[in-house]
């Protein structure tokens, strides 16, 4: 393992050539950079155009003009690489492929009909968003009871929100993972903090790294966080199975809500997610969230099988809006919700298992 010795930090104005990270600058500490991003929306931003006062304080993008870049960089341990990274997570025995993803409202009574394995709630169930605090039926308050979970059903919490609440987390990490850690959450999906295809490359390799360090950071709390995986280039996808080759985690987890389009699918999920099924261990659980068109988690089984696990909103989702989702697609139908709800978990979970089946 090394252990950063100094802060080091990228170029200004993404000078490839004389940055620390570029891998065609022969005095990179850290050559693990193909370039800057041909489709940066943010290149000539007024700090890279010129010396002088700059409005980084009030820029949410994280680059080499920042006149705080050595803060962040510092923020994350002074190194963009991986190697320092050990995430001690171990699986929850008896986690089921599907984990249907609730909003944490009378689950004892969408359970009755099931007796379901696990439970999964998302972020912003227990932070809120507006004031990014513990909301009071969380605090202090064991996951398993504040949801009703009986005792051999699994609590898991789904680390994933929209941008001003992970921030908010990285900002009170330390304080947040003692907090989750007292909740007893079974397995927490780590958050994610976001890749866009137009950001500045420095922000892309910032937030890599701060994925994988805020699980890390929650699994030496005693919370049993699985890290989230993004990528955008080949050397990405290469980084990471060098790091899961190293460290051995347990368990990887993709969050696959931010991939909404076709062409987000075809273009960058699907074959990152294939090179990925072709690179890491065969006993290498895989926790995808958001997928739910049978035709995509038919392509998820037929890339990871069995180890595949899959966290969705749809099933209760579905179910609030009057609808059962069938080997037809969806279905309006007049019945209870806790009925739909019921019908919808069994449809997902039968996906699964189908397609394992086949494997």
């Amino acid at each position: 393992m090394r252990v950063p010795v100094a802060t080091i930090a990228p170029a200004r104005g993404c000078g490839c050539s004389v940055c620390p990270f570029f891998v065609a600058n022969p005095a990179a500490v850290e050559p693990i950079c193909s370039g800057s991003n041909s489709s940066c929306s943010y290149c000539g931003c007024a700090r890279s155009e010129a010396p002088g006062p700059a409005p980084c304080g009030a820029c949410s993008i994280r680059c080499g003009s920042r006149v705080d870049i050595a803060a962040w960089m510092a923020d994350v341990g002074g190194t963009l690489a991986f190697d320092d990274i050990v995430v001690g997570t171990t699986l929850p025995p008896g986690l089921p492929r599907f984990v249907p993803q609730v909003d944490g409202h009378d689950v004892a009574g969408f359970d009755r009909q099931l007796h379901w394995p696990a439970y999964a709630v998302g972020l912003r169930r227990v932070f809120s968003p507006a004031t990014h605090r513990i909301y009071p039926r969380f605090d202090g308050v064991a996951a398993h009871d504040a949801l009703g979970l009986a005792a051999d059903q699994l609590a898991v919490l789904v680390g994933y929100g929209e941008d001003p609440l992970v921030e908010a987390v990285w900002s009170d990490r330390r304080r947040v993972a003692a907090a989750v850690a007292a909740q007893g959450w079974d397995l927490v999906l780590a958050p994610n903090y976001s890749m866009y295809g137009n950001q500045p490359r420095t922000e892309h390799l910032i937030n890599f790294r701060r994925n994988l360090l805020v699980a890390a950071e929650l699994a030496a709390a005693g919370v049993p966080a699985v890290p989230n995986l993004y990528w955008f280039r080949k050397e990405d996808l290469d980084r990471y199975l060098s790091w899961i080759d190293d460290t051995g985690p347990a368990a990887v987890a993709v969050n696959l809500q931010t991939f909404r389009t076709e062409e987000d699918w075809q273009t960058m999920a699907l074959p990152g997610l294939t090179y990925l099924a072709l690179g890491i261990p065969v006993e290498l659980a895989v926790v995808v969230a958001g997928s739910s068109r049978a035709d995509r988690i038919a392509t998820l089984l037929e890339l990871f099988g069995e180890r595949l696990h899959l966290v969705s909103q749809n099933a209760q989702a579905y179910a609030r809006h009057g609808a059962a989702m069938t080997e037809a697609g969806r279905v309006d139908r007049h019945a209870r919700v806790e009925d739909l709800f019921a019908a919808n978990v069994r449809h997902y979970a039968g996906l699964l298992a189908a397609g394992a089946g086949q494997q």
